[in-house]
């Protein structure tokens, strides 16, 4: 069951049990207060009866001192006739409780009668058939007689009241609960409709449509609920965008390693068979050992260099203190026979906490790329710097510069910005991956800043130990 129904079914259900009880306490208590007047009344009329028969009894002449029973039968049916159509009914017994007088249809009910006591009004509400009566009764002292004086009046009409009351407050709580249905439909309508909303919201993302987002239309705490599924959703959408980019680059990784490892292998395979199958020259068997070398150091420097992206994503590193003295002497050493480029190193002297062999391998990736993006004879500028919270490394070039949409992209295993060059150098697009994932573990991170024909700027800052 939809919660909008839940809502209204017990609401409903609450407002018919309000109406109902309610109307309950009401009508009976209109109809008791209507019963105790009557009840009140009929009493007053048995005192105004008794106080009448006595006053009769003094009047009635005689012989004795005693009344006789025919002249309580004239009393009681003069006491009766003077109702003047009232639907009272008389009733008078003897000492024995032996009735003397009993008007017409007067219900022949002896248990009021054996209960009155002198002293003492008794009463009872009575019925026969469809009739209610109020039954009275009180002892009379006449002439020394102590007789009995019962009195029933017809009450009929309050009973029929309390039926027309339930029946008329039955129509009007169906009228009401009516009317209440249809207004807590359009409100519960009203309340309900940011779930609406955001059960349509999971649907059509549960589709795939991660942009879609639930429309906020209150402030309450259905709203909150409404902007804390849109923040979800936002931050889903996010998570899902660099999933799917995660996938695709995964997949470009794969293509490009696959891609990579043709190209030298076709040329491997080429040229072993050509030496397996033909008797050539010594310069052409030189030429074909030559190349397979080639590719083959190639093909041994991109498996080292994936080897190291694999183990950095996985490892921890312990830092040591190292000089940065030994890092550019090591770039010096290793470019010393480097004539096409011309090396210029400066740096401040420092010490940083870095894991020595991977600092190396970032530094040398990074010179690596700028000799091979310059012309010959250019300069390749070197240069640390100490810093208030770490040391700062920057290598500079003067070459062909990288494309501002390729920047985001060079980081990227196997992307190369000039697949030619780079191949026709030995290059992979290893490096600067490679490159990422150990800066990465040092807390650190590669700055690249570049512009088309004027060259690349390359840098990362090594924290100092108390900003590790």
């Amino acid at each position: 069951m939809k919660f909008l129904y839940k809502i209204l079914l017990w609401t409903i259900i609450i407002t018919a049990a309000a109406f109902g009880l309610s109307g309950y306490f009401f009508v009976n208590y209109v109809f008791e207060t209507a019963l105790e007047r009557e009840i009140n009344q009929t009493l007053d009329d048995s005192y105004i009866l008794q106080f009448a028969f006595e006053t009769a009894a003094l009047n009635v002449p005689t012989k004795y001192n005693v009344l006789q029973d025919i002249a309580v039968k004239q009393i009681g049916a003069n006491l009766e006739n003077s109702a003047q159509g009232n639907s009272r009914l008389l009733r008078l017994s003897n000492e024995d409780k032996k009735p003397l007088y009993a008007s017409n249809n007067f219900l022949d009910d002896t248990a009021l009668l054996e209960q009155m006591k002198e002293g003492t009004r008794s009463w009872q509400v009575v019925r026969r058939g469809d009739r209610y009566y109020i039954h009275t009764g009180i002892m009379v002292n006449a002439l020394d007689r102590n007789l009995y004086l019962e009195v029933q009046e017809d009450i009929t009409e309050v009973f029929e009241e309390r039926t027309t009351g339930f029946s008329v407050y039955r129509r009007v709580t169906l009228a009401m609960l009516a009317i209440c249905t249809v207004v807590m439909f359009l409100i519960c309508t009203w309340l309900t409709k940011p779930i609406r909303l955001l059960t349509r919201a999971t649907k059509k993302m549960a589709e795939g449509d991660y942009s879609y987002r639930a429309r906020h239309i209150s402030n309450d705490e259905l709203g909150q609920l409404t902007r804390g599924f849109n923040s979800m959703a936002n931050v889903l959408e996010d998570t899902i965008g660099e999933l799917q980019e995660a996938v695709r680059s995964r997949e470009d990784f794969i293509a490009a390693f696959a891609h990579e490892l043709k190209t030298p292998l076709t040329s491997i395979i080429g040229y072993a068979d050509l030496l397996r199958s033909r008797k050539l020259d010594e310069e052409k068997h030189f030429l074909c050992s030559n190349y397979i070398y080639t590719e083959g150091k190639r093909l041994e420097s991109m498996s080292f260099r994936l080897l190291d992206i694999i183990v950095t994503k996985r490892e921890k590193i312990e830092l040591q203190p190292v000089s940065v003295e030994v890092l550019f002497r090591y770039l010096k050493d290793m470019f010393e026979e480097n004539v096409e480029q011309r090396l210029e190193i400066s740096f401040d002297p420092g010490t940083i906490y870095a894991e020595v062999n991977l600092l190396k391998s970032v530094l040398l990736n990074l010179v690596d790329n700028a000799c091979k993006a310059s012309a010959a004879g250019a300069a390749v500028e070197i240069s640390g710097r100490s810093l208030e919270n770490g040391y700062s490394f920057q290598v500079r070039d003067f070459g062909v510069g990288i494309p501002e949409e390729e920047l985001k992209k060079v980081t990227e295993a196997f992307y190369m910005v000039d697949k030619s060059r780079s191949r026709s150098k030995n290059g992979a697009g290893l490096g600067l991956a490679l490159c990422v994932e150990v800066l990465r573990l040092h807390h650190s991170t590669l700055e690249i800043e570049s512009r088309v024909g004027e060259g690349t700027v390359t840098s990362f800052v090594i924290p100092g130990r108390e900003a590790v």
